[in-house]
């Protein structure tokens, strides 16, 4: 069987040494390796693929050997360790408003198993998507915000993402604002597609204000939702570019190319857990 390792705790010598010779202990063999210390912070982020003789309690003897052998390396609070099996899919669901560009090009790239993850539910706020949904038999649910309290409309979300046991949330052009108190509960489970380069034009409009201040460039940001709107750790990012000649209307179309890139490569990194939150960074072994 094969495991990912995931090890995040402060930098000190000797670290890749003992991890590597627990992983042994335990009967495993590392197959891919990645580490990295950040000068600033000294903090140290490790991501391995492992492979493990046998099947029956594979996963909880690596987890086992790794957390008694590191007990005194994992005891602070900025230290964490994750194993689990590469054969785990995550349940996702999207949510989307009128625009349906990402949400079709999410679903096509599932379908198609260069995602690997469960797609469990579409959830939109305009009926339409419905239709993209049911091209690819996902379930669909519209959650009406016109004629209800937002709050009501963010409890029905809510209820939604719970019964489907949602493992991420990704916000593929989904034009509400989450309640802090959502996001919070989700944290580090939610990531959102911003059209613009971010941090330059947040907030609504994006396109129009670029037009505005006369940028030869646009481009969309793979983002974590935080409670900063359009201010969370940035995954990826991809740009377009662009003429005087180009209308805020040109600048809508010719950013959709690269609303999708970002949103694909950003989501699959994030399935592949190849992220690691450093504050308001990331360190991302690719």
């Amino acid at each position: 069987m094969k495991f990912k390792l995931l090890l995040s705790c402060p930098d000190r010598p000797g670290i890749v040494a003992e991890v590597s010779q627990l992983i042994v202990h335990s009967g495993g063999n590392v197959v891919a390796a990645a580490q990295f210390t950040d000068p600033i912070s000294h903090h140290f982020f490790m991501r391995y693929e492992v492979e493990v003789r046998g099947t029956t309690g594979a996963e909880n003897r690596l987890r086992e050997t790794l957390e008694q052998g590191l007990a005194e390396l994992l005891s602070g609070p900025e230290a964490s360790l994750v194993v689990c099996s590469t054969e785990y899919r995550p349940r996702v669901a999207l949510m989307a408003s009128k625009a349906s560009h990402c949400l079709v090009d999410v679903l096509q790239r599932w379908r198609t198993r260069e995602l690997p993850c469960d797609i469990v539910c579409v959830i939109a706020n305009h009926p339409h998507i419905e239709e993209y949904a049911g091209w690819f038999k996902v379930p669909f649910h519209h959650v009406d915000f016109s004629s209800q309290d937002k709050a009501q409309a963010f409890d029905e979300v809510d209820a939604l993402l719970d019964r489907y046991d949602v493992d991420l949330t990704v916000l593929a052009r989904f034009m509400q604002v989450f309640p802090n108190h959502l996001v919070s509960k989700r944290a580090g489970q939610m990531i959102n597609i911003h059209h613009s380069f971010l941090p330059s034009f947040m907030g609504a409009r994006p396109y129009e204000q670029a037009h505005k201040r006369g940028v030869k460039l646009v481009g969309a940001t793979c983002h974590y939702v935080t409670t900063d709107l359009d201010q969370g750790p940035i995954i990826d990012q991809k740009v377009t570019r662009i003429s005087h000649r180009d209308t805020p209307a040109d600048l809508r179309m010719k950013g959709r190319m690269s609303e999708k890139e970002a949103l694909a490569r950003g989501l699959k990194l994030h399935l592949e857990d190849r992220i690691f939150v450093l504050g308001n960074r990331t360190v991302i072994f690719d």
